[in-house]
């Protein structure tokens, strides 16, 4: 993320909206850790609402059968759509006129609805990045079969999925969305590179990258994985901290760290490789660790 945007994002807070029928889950969740921290310190707010209190009938009814059969019950749209009116917004295509458009310029609002499904594009972090320069995300969380798509063509500019699996309902991926997105606001953590020089962090370019011809964030402009980390002892049941991190050299270690990172991304995750931004010397390299068959596990 470049200068820009941080300067942008300083000073102000995202102010998430969770739409769920499980409003406790995220009790024991919000209440520790980062999350606690960020609210706490005023950069980043949370608005959990219980989609059952936007009913009208007495058995507080949130979901119904669906039209032309088949397994499991939808989401209605009707306590949906009042919630989303009740936190004043406005339809997909209201936001899209230009007399909308306008009023969010003026006002500084910038927002997304995001609809959580195993339908959805998937999440990575470039979506996070993106989703970090808004002032406020919707996130509706879908359960059972899914939700009224009505409420997907009227209200939401996303569809989001976490990954290629189906999950019980879309508070576990609210969670993860937000945990994502809350790490890239400036402040949150406690090392402002900590979300700068990790897997898939922002492009080595826009972050004073190259050493020597070793980009700094090891984590290249395709978002390679991370490279292995050690601490003390240097020691540990017989397995000793590579040398080359306790040389002092730090562009030895930064080779290293390079070299480790193409193999644990050759092992882990080779769809990435065809992505990276690579070198010759790093195609080489990794030519070299497939002939010898070091990727380990």
């Amino acid at each position: 993320m470049g200068n820009e945007m941080l300067d942008k994002m300083a000073g102000r807070a995202l102010r998430f909206e969770i739409l769920t029928i499980f409003p406790e889950f995220f009790r024991g969740f919000f209440e520790h850790g980062v999350v606690s921290r960020a609210q706490k310190g005023g950069l980043i707010g949370i608005g959990v609402h219980d989609l059952r209190g936007f009913t009208e009938d007495r058995h507080r009814t949130v979901d119904d059968r669906p039209f032309g059969g088949g397994e499991g019950m939808v989401l209605k749209a009707e306590p949906l759509a009042r919630a989303l009116d009740a936190l004043g917004i406005r339809p997909l295509a209201e936001r899209k006129s230009p007399e909308h458009e306008t009023g969010l310029r003026e006002s500084g609002l910038r927002e997304s609805v995001v609809l959580l499904s195993p339908q959805g594009r998937p999440f990575n972090q470039a979506v996070a990045r993106e989703l970090a320069g808004l002032e406020r995300v919707t996130l509706v969380c879908g359960r059972y079969e899914g939700v009224d798509e009505r409420i997907n063509t009227l209200y939401c500019d996303r569809e989001i999925s976490i990954g290629d699996y189906v999950l019980s309902g879309g508070e576990l991926a609210a969670a993860v969305v937000l945990d994502t997105v809350m790490r890239l606001i400036p402040g949150v953590l406690g090392n402002e590179a900590s979300s700068a020089f990790e897997s898939f962090g922002a492009a080595d370019d826009s972050i004073d990258a190259d050493v020597d011809g070793v980009p700094r964030s090891q984590h290249g402009a395709g978002g390679l994985l991370d490279y292995p980390h050690y601490t003390r002892p240097a020691e540990f049941r017989g397995v000793r901290v590579p040398e080359e991190l306790m040389s002092g050299d730090h562009q030895a270690v930064r080779r290293w760290r390079r070299a480790e990172q193409l193999k644990k991304t050759l092992r882990n995750r080779p769809d990435l490789l065809a992505k990276a931004s690579l070198t010759e010397e790093e195609r080489r390299m990794v030519g070299r660790i497939e002939k010898e068959g070091e990727t380990g596990r």
